[in-house]
């Protein structure tokens, strides 16, 4: 029965081209631009390790004194922790993992020939980072806790690097120079790279480069290495040079916490944190302003998404609701004209419940029609999208899931727009049409 439907509505649309036309391209446009920017919302607020993030959070605490007042467009000191507050944190080691961290940007000198110096971005850190995220390694590990303690000149390559400084070669063991030091290669990762890279400082970008390296925190503090990112305070005489000012904010810090009990438990222990540090004069705001925020509750509280692209989705979205429309008075149109012959149908022994299931498949079929037609366009506006400036661009594009989703919501669109049509379609009255023919 469902082949002849099929068959009936393939019909019916060939004799109806122009109609036809007007219902695929309307359906065509609103599902290709809502499925523009739905794609890029998507990419956006993906979940960056999946698995993982329901066990990580952020501390957050309040340093700033009471009359400080923050930019709401500008870099805001608190987002970040100043180094003796990530030292306490870390010294205190209340949860399962934590790391310390902070971007930086080093020019590598290769030893091979053919290799001009170039600039590369990575990460300083602490030795539980790899653990706590899950950075797979192919060659080597971290490095240890005394490393930590001491400083030491090693670090971590990503394969990209490694590769590019040494070719298919072992790197473990290997020296790099970068900036003026030499540093002895402990471990290869794999080319790592969460999106958004939520680790990151909000203020750099959660969309930047992967990193290429990863170096103890302690050895990038005592050489004084460059910091990337909202590297600000609040003190007149705050010096940027000295990474250890008390009064100056830069260290991301990221804990792992895998059950609610110790969650509440580091939630009490940071607020006592803050209480403490108000009673040594340090702090002047309230304890109660010591947050800690999930992985996906920090990245909403950054606002990951840019107000533009949210007003962008929903005009999207409201362009395929005023295409909705038209489809359901095109197809009222289309449905009604064919009175005569849903009445021949009825008198024939066709139920009501035939007829509507007819005529939804006949819009089924134009959400298919138009669905693909809406993938090619959405394909087109993701394109245009990866040639734009911003940082997410070349995020921009479709994942087998959103493929499918695509021309699932335009046959879920036209269906729903001939949901009136056909009920009225099935209600008309096939004696009085009878009479008529």
């Amino acid at each position: 029965m469902f082949g002849y439907y099929l068959d009936l509505a393939w019909r019916s649309l060939k004799r109806t081209p122009i109609l036809t036309a007007l219902m695929v391209l309307a359906i065509g446009l609103g599902i290709g631009a809502s499925m523009t920017m739905l794609t890029v919302l998507h990419v956006m607020t993906e979940d960056p390790l999946p698995g993982r993030s329901a066990h990580l959070y952020y501390p957050h605490l309040d340093p700033l004194p009471i009359g400080y007042k923050t930019d709401p467009v500008g870099t805001n000191p608190n987002q970040n922790l100043t180094w003796p507050d990530a030292m306490a944190l870390l010294h205190a080691h209340r949860s399962v993992r934590q790391a310390a961290m902070a971007g930086g940007s080093l020019l590598v000198w290769p030893q091979r020939t053919d290799l001009q110096p170039f600039y590369a971005d990575g990460r300083y850190t602490t030795r539980e980072f790899f653990a706590m995220f899950g950075v797979p390694f192919i060659e080597g590990g971290g490095w240890t806790a005394a490393d930590d303690r001491a400083g030491a000149h090693v670090v971590v390559l990503a394969e990209a690097l490694a590769r590019k400084l040494f070719g298919s070669a072992d790197a473990v063991g290997k020296t790099v120079h970068m900036g003026d030091i030499d540093y002895r290669v402990v471990g290869v990762t794999t080319n790592w790279a969460p999106k958004p890279l939520f680790y990151a400082d909000a203020s750099a970008s959660f969309y930047s480069d992967a990193d290429l390296f990863f170096l103890p925190l302690s050895a990038a503090v005592d050489n004084k290495l460059q910091v990337n990112g909202n590297l600000s305070g609040w003190a007149k005489d705050m010096d940027t040079s000295n990474l250890r000012d008390p009064s100056m904010s830069w260290i991301q810090f990221w804990v792992q916490l895998d059950t609610p009990a110790q969650v509440a438990a580091y939630q009490r222990f940071l607020v006592d944190y803050s209480a403490e540090q108000k009673s040594l004069g340090r702090f002047q705001r309230p304890p109660t302003n010591a947050k800690l925020y999930s992985l996906m509750g920090w990245l909403r509280h950054e606002n990951l998404v840019p107000a533009d692209v949210k007003l962008q989705t929903w005009l999207a979205l409201g362009f395929l609701g005023v295409a909705m429309l038209n489809i359901v008075a095109l197809l009222l149109a289309k449905f009604l004209r064919r009175s005569g012959e849903i009445s021949v149908r009825r008198a024939m022994g066709a139920r009501k419940r035939d007829i509507f299931v007819q005529f939804g498949i006949e819009s089924a079929l134009v959400g298919v029609v138009g669905g693909l037609l809406g993938l090619g366009i959405a394909q087109i506006g993701l394109w245009s999208i990866r040639q734009r400036p911003d940082d997410y661009a070349h995020l921009a594009s479709m994942d087998p899931a959103m493929l499918i989703g695509t021309v699932a919501l335009a046959v879920v669109a036209s269906v729903l727009a001939g949901l009136l049509p056909a009920w009225r379609a099935c209600r008309v009255p096939p004696a009085i049409q009878l009479k008529t023919l």
